[in-house]
């Protein structure tokens, strides 16, 4: 690791160079005539493994939102040298019942050493994301235009709504919460699948200025409970069951448990709000408690279908979400309303090139941030229309998502690597006995994917004609960081590409020193940017601890990155998950990734083991292609593809020392 001229910055050194745009002066406009550059160009060619640049055609950059790299660089310039002025402009095209102070538009400091970390943007201002995502549409002309449809678990199970219904539904919701005393500064807790009911409640709870804290309708009773306890609401809302597949799953009662061990915690909540959900169970077969539990179809549809908006400043609270913490209490990371609804907004908008025509599928659970961001929040404030699913896309078969993508002439396609690797497994098949010509922009999100993946989603799902806006971010963020522009710069596969605008990402050795040019080390980001958490809910301490302390100045992001001679980004995973062999730092995401680039690995998971002389071996487990027997031919090959890919770029580890580190892996 070095600077691009040999010299080290002092520790915690605040550099204004803007690294990634001078090295983006120097990428290729074009592919396919340049002299040692691999490339090729959108819907010309598949992208082959030698392939290092995959450019947007002509046609898509000319009608994307952001063009070219020039284009890029002068509104990223402007996001970083006038954060001010560029954030006030887009806000300008939102609504506010008060406008903000103009001379105070960001306060911020992130650097313990000098007083508490604090970070606001647009206080004094006074909106409701509820009204710019729905009543704003609607003020528009757009309220007949459809917000959500929705698939159910079994195929020809779908519903929808214009913006004018979903504005009468969160109203009657908004209106029902009131009258049990919900009010501004409130939490309530839902525990809901992936019914058109659950971005209803969300809407429901910011219209009147109430605390969301969504709790993915999985988990556990205890860890249901673990979160009551925490934020203390008001009510809980859920349903009665759901089905995932052909398997049902009792949420309601879980509910139950989670109220019986949070009451024995001091926490007893009075309501519980339930939805019957009659395709996994009748109501008649609900376990019930009369003196708490009320049906919503009961209630709710009772209720006006105006409801007030209740004004908040833009540092007040939106939700709260809890996230996995190392000490096994969840941290409720907390985030506010102004400025994340503009940071929301304008990363839909850009990363996915945007369109009122499209039709937007997340597959993402509004249980985590991404559902938050970019189901709900982002895709409704630029007024698009969303897909919702309740189901899982291996049911009744591994086409199921294709067959989605078809049915509601999907273009944007935003998913997990974890998916994609999944239904490689499964065989191309299930993909191409569909269309998917609606598809115009494909998208990645919670993971570094690696580029075996990225190449057979690229390829086999988009045709070789869809961009991949493959995205880093977190729960903390509120929304992306790092990602590509379609139609704006050629894309490497499993790079997240170069930092979104007003986002000034910075990578520092172990004693904080930020370290120029090609490079790997810790992620941190220097200047807050609209959409970052505020604080942890009730132990702003652990808020400073472990976000702050770390690098003091920088925002430390957890996570490990590598940056390329191009000034690419190349996320390697969280710096908990490195494996330290012989002084090599050698993250998780690295041997996963060259294990999946095997033909026959479908996935892998890897963990660090004790090594008494090299300190720590890398153990390895592994699915194998369906249809492929295990053998000692075939862990071998697996073995010498890990050397091949990560170890042979270490070039001072000798060949008996890799060879005894891939006796540590096995096969299962």
């Amino acid at each position: 690791m070095g600077t691009a001229n040999g010299e080290q910055p002092a520790a915690g050194a605040s550099s204004d160079k803007l690294r990634h745009v001078e090295s983006m002066s120097q990428l290729p406009s074009g592919a396919g005539k340049i002299s040692g550059i691999n490339a090729v160009v959108l819907g010309e060619s598949l992208a082959a493994e030698e392939n290092d640049l995959i450019f947007p055609s002509p046609e898509f950059s000319a009608n994307a939102l952001v063009s070219s790299p020039k284009q890029y660089q002068e509104m990223y310039e402007r996001s970083i040298k006038d954060p001010s002025g560029f954030w006030s402009e887009i806000a300008e095209t939102f609504y506010w019942k008060e406008k903000w102070n103009p001379s105070e538009v960001c306060s911020e400091n992130l650097d313990v050493t000098k007083g508490p970390v604090q970070i606001s943007w647009f206080k004094g201002g006074k909106t409701n994301i509820c009204y710019n995502a729905v009543d704003r549409n609607i003020e528009s002309g757009n309220g007949d235009k459809i917000a959500m449809y929705w698939e159910g678990n079994e195929p020809g199970q779908d519903a929808k709504l214009t913006y004018s219904e979903l504005l009468e539904k969160v109203c009657q919701l908004s209106n029902y919460l009131k009258s049990v005393g919900v009010g501004k500064g409130d939490a309530v807790i839902i525990y809901l699948p992936m019914l058109l009911e659950l971005p209803i409640a969300m809407l429901a709870c910011a219209r009147i200025g109430a605390v969301h804290s969504v709790v993915f309708a999985g988990f556990s009773a205890d860890s249901l409970a673990q979160r009551i306890v925490d934020c203390k609401p008001k009510l809980v809302i859920t349903c009665n069951a759901v089905k995932r597949g052909a398997k049902p799953i009792l949420l309601k009662d879980i509910v139950d448990a989670a109220l019986v061990e949070s009451e024995k915690n001091g926490v007893s909540v009075g309501l519980c709000l339930t939805y019957e959900n009659q395709s996994a169970m009748k109501r008649e077969d609900t376990k019930w408690q009369a003196e708490r539990d009320v049906w919503w179809q009961d209630v709710v549809t009772k209720f006006s279908t105006k409801c007030d908006v209740e004004w908040v400043d833009a540092e007040d609270p939106l939700f709260l979400l809890y996230t996995s913490g190392s000490t096994g209490k969840p941290k409720g990371v907390l985030h506010t309303s102004g400025g994340y609804m503009l940071y929301t907004a304008t990363t839909f908008k850009y990363a996915f090139d945007y369109k009122p025509t499209d039709i937007y599928w997340c597959t993402a659970d509004c249980g985590w941030i991404t559902g938050h961001s970019y189901v709900t929040y982002g895709p409704l404030l630029n007024g698009a229309t969303v897909l919702i699913f309740e189901g899982t896309p291996n049911y009744p078969d591994s086409g199921r998502c294709w067959d989605i993508v078809d049915k509601y002439n999907v273009s944007i396609f935003y998913t997990a690597p974890t998916l994609v690797r999944s239904l490689m497994r499964d065989g191309t098949e299930y993909v191409t006995c569909y269309s998917r010509k609606s598809l115009r922009v494909l998208g990645s999100v919670g993971e570094p994917i690696n580029p075996s993946a990225w190449r057979w989603f690229y390829n086999i799902v988009g045709d070789s004609r869809c961009p991949i806006s493959d995205t880093w971010w977190q729960t903390e963020t509120g929304g992306f960081m790092i990602t590509p522009l379609p139609g704006a710069w050629p894309q490497k596969p499993g790079s997240a590409t170069f930092p979104f605008f007003g986002v000034q990402p910075v990578i520092v050795d172990e004693k904080g020193q930020e370290i120029e040019g090609e490079c790997s080390g810790y992620l941190c980001i220097k200047k807050s940017w609209p959409g970052a958490f505020r604080t942890l809910y009730g132990d702003h301490e652990r808020y400073e601890t472990t976000y702050f302390k770390p690098f003091a100045g920088y925002y430390f992001t957890g996570d490990g990155c590598s940056r390329d001679k191009d000034g690419y980004h190349w996320l390697t995973g969280r710096v908990d998950d490195v494996i330290n062999v012989s002084g090599h730092r050698i993250g998780t995401a690295e041997v996963e990734s060259a294990l999946v680039s095997h033909p026959q690995c479908a996935e892998a998971a890897v963990v660090g083991v004790e090594h008494e002389v090299k300190g720590q071996g890398i153990y390895a487990f592994v699915t194998l292609v369906d249809g492929v027997p295990y053998s000692a031919e075939l862990r071998k090959s697996l073995i010498m593809t890990v050397r091949n890919q990560v170890f042979d770029l270490f070039l001072d580890v000798m060949t008996e020392e890799v060879h005894i580190l891939c006796r540590q892996m096995g096969c299962t």
